[in-house]
């Protein structure tokens, strides 16, 4: 097709009172554009497969990446004694714990600055002796603990967060994972060594501090014991545990006697032939597809405490009414072409992340070259423009940091040698045990490799979709699926209805075997973007409906939209506590140093993310081809065509 066309401008038509008139003219013979009213001008000329692979080449020469500055962490020194006084030996010993295991466990004691007793009238820290459980790495102190008898604590500020006694895992087929200090000590003093414990007990459904411990200490283990609390708390251990090290080694304590929660509750009340019983007590979780009640007792127990939960929530009211997430689910989002969606599910997976700390690996072939799509990333993030042409956008020093917030959050598979499911699946299932991701977006359908050879299409589809249910339910994933519908007609208006997944290519079943159906479609009529809720599975995640928003050409972000009133844009930027303090300084990354990633509040002050039993076992990530280059590249601020 060649010569000129003319159509509405995105830049300027919305805010028009003739919102129809084409102002935009458009040459389709080299791509340039003008708008007759504003202004706006530009080339969206496409340049040939062998022009971009060369571009992409030279730029890369040009361009190497920069060396990754390490993080630079607080070290602390030891502070405290291993001469123990006779009060301190005797707390110790009232919980079972020897000298012997307290020496060979490193625990020290000593005067530290502490929160004062809670019947103390006093103002502010005061000196307090305390016990020091001393974190070491490779025999060198990393950080401490320190403790009051009261259960008062603190570690290093700066300091690096890791597991309590990692150095005793290290080449043994075994390990032991415990909630708290006293636990570990518990199993050494009864003769199991090879034991670790997560640095601030139970809960904590982020466990990033585990990334860079996985292939050198866990992944020789055979068997993994899992002696968490069996609180709501360690339930929720319990179940990251599992997810991260995988059904398949791990061996989980469900019962620690009558009167008992925990390790060192056994100590106390019994003595160390109790514990010894109960830890060779433990067992793997149920074979997939066989449950007893007893076998999901805990959980059940979580459920009756808690009640039916509401699910994450993007923080947009007007959607989050009609439809919340879970992990274990399916999630289908259609929409004709150009509608937005994948803006929207690039949207969803930025506001899950903010609120809840949810990392995502992506199979979007709909967003390649990668780096196209980290640039629209750091945009959600930042709330400003990443192309050199626009206006306000993004500083060096804001592109920095979000360069690097999105190497730790978000990360691509492009795999170019074999893009059917079950390769770019295991490949995905890799980020979710070695990263902890919790949202998998494949986009789209028709970009992954399908052979059915006479299978019928309905017949396969089917079978696909059990495929990414499983996949979900095992590795505790919300699955998120980009589908194409059928080419439909125009309504009588001469504009298109929104599809459903019922109009998705291939099979009723997209709509019978999805958790979630989400349909985003553009109301050119009215002038905003239409997110429905098409099937929401669950009662308590949600209802049929739709949820008016408009989108921000300047940062791609969703906000809400009521006809007559006034947007109101957001344009903060997500990770301002994370920027320089002075705009000139050199920016210098520094990951967090805790382990509990609290809800926004700037969002909501009451989020809270409810958690999904995850199993699965560990594999290592590979890739054959140089995109794992532009996967982890921090790219420079070179244009991006519109």
């Amino acid at each position: 097709m060649s010569g000129q066309v003319r159509t509405t401008c995105p830049k300027c038509s919305a805010d028009r009172k003739k919102k129809y008139d084409k102002c935009l003219s458009i040459n389709l013979d080299d791509g340039k554009f003008n708008c007759h009213n504003c202004g706006w001008a530009g080339c969206v000329a496409e340049e040939d497969d062998w022009e971009k692979q060369q571009r992409m080449e030279e730029w890369k020469k040009q361009h190497k990446p920069e060396p990754k500055k390490p993080i630079e962490y607080k070290v602390p020194t030891q502070k405290g004694t291993k001469e123990y006084s006779e009060k301190f030996i005797n707390h110790f010993a009232k919980r079972g714990i020897s000298v012997k295991t307290m020496t060979e466990c490193g625990i020290t004691e000593g005067m530290e600055m502490m929160p004062r007793k809670d019947d103390d009238p006093g103002e502010g820290m005061i000196m307090r002796n305390t016990i020091q459980f001393n974190y070491y790495l490779d025999g060198k102190l990393i950080n401490t603990k320190f403790k009051t008898h009261d259960k008062k604590f603190k570690f290093v500020s700066g300091a690096r967060l890791i597991p309590y006694n990692i150095d005793s895992v290290k080449g043994q087929k075994y390990c032991i994972w415990t909630e708290g200090e006293f636990d570990a000590l518990s199993f050494h003093e009864i003769g199991y060594t090879s034991v670790v414990s997560v640095p601030s007990g139970g809960g904590h459904k982020n466990l990033d501090w585990l990334d860079d411990f996985m292939a050198e200490y866990f992944d020789d283990k055979e068997t993994i014991y899992i002696a968490s609390d069996t609180d709501t708390r360690g339930v929720e251990l319990k179940d990251e545990l599992v997810r991260r090290f995988g059904i398949d080694r791990c061996k989980v304590i469900n019962d620690y006697g009558e009167g008992c929660k925990d390790a060192n509750d056994v100590l106390q009340k019994y003595d160390k032939e109790t514990l010894k019983k109960v830890l060779l007590k433990a067992d793997f979780l149920p074979v997939d597809g066989v449950f007893a009640v007893n076998d999901l007792k805990a959980d059940l127990d979580a459920l009756y405490e808690k009640g039916w939960q509401k699910g994450v929530t993007i923080g947009l009211p007007e959607f989050d009414n009609i439809c919340s997430f879970e992990t274990g689910r399916v999630c289908i989002v259609t929409g004709i072409p150009t509608s937005g969606k994948s803006e929207f599910v690039d949207f969803m997976t930025v506001m899950l992340n903010q609120r809840y700390g949810w990392k995502t690996v992506y199979f979007s072939p709909e967003n390649f070259p990668i780096t196209y799509h980290i640039a629209k990333i750091s945009e959600k993030l930042i709330g400003k423009p990443f192309s050199k042409e626009r206006e306000n956008r993004m500083s060096r020093a804001e592109y920095e940091v979000a360069a690097e917030y999105i190497n730790d959050n978000f990360f691509f598979i492009y795999p170019t040698d074999n893009c059917q499911v079950d390769n770019v699946l295991e490949k995905a299932k890799a980020f979710v045990h070695r990263k902890g991701c919790k949202i998998v977006v494949l986009d789209p359908y028709n970009r992954l490799d399908h052979d059915n050879g006479s299978e019928r299409e309905t017949v396969y589809i089917s079978k696909f979709l059990d495929k990414l249910t499983y996949f979900a339910q095992k590795h505790g994933v919300l699955l998120i699926l980009v589908a194409h519908p059928t080419k439909l007609p125009k309504n009588k208006e001469g504009f298109y209805d929104p599809p459903t997944l019922y109009d998705i290519s291939g099979s009723s079943a997209f709509y019978a075997k999805a958790d979630f159906g989400i349909t985003i479609h553009r109301d050119v009529q009215e002038m905003c973007v239409l997110a429905i809720a098409n099937k929401v599975k669950f009662k308590h995640l949600g209802e049929i409906g739709k949820a008016k928003l408009q989108y921000n050409i300047n940062n791609g972000r969703y906000s809400a939209y009521e006809f007559g009133k006034e947007m109101q844009w957001d344009n903060s930027n997500f990770l301002q506590d994370l920027m320089p303090s002075n705009e000139g300084e050199e920016y210098t990354y520094t990951a967090p140093t805790s382990q509990t990633f609290a809800p926004n509040p700037e969002f909501d002050k009451n989020a809270a993310a409810p958690e999904s039993i995850v199993l699965g076992p560990t594999v290592t990530p590979t890739f054959d081809n140089d995109d794992t280059y532009w996967a982890q590249f921090k790219h420079d601020s070179s244009p991006l065509p519109f």
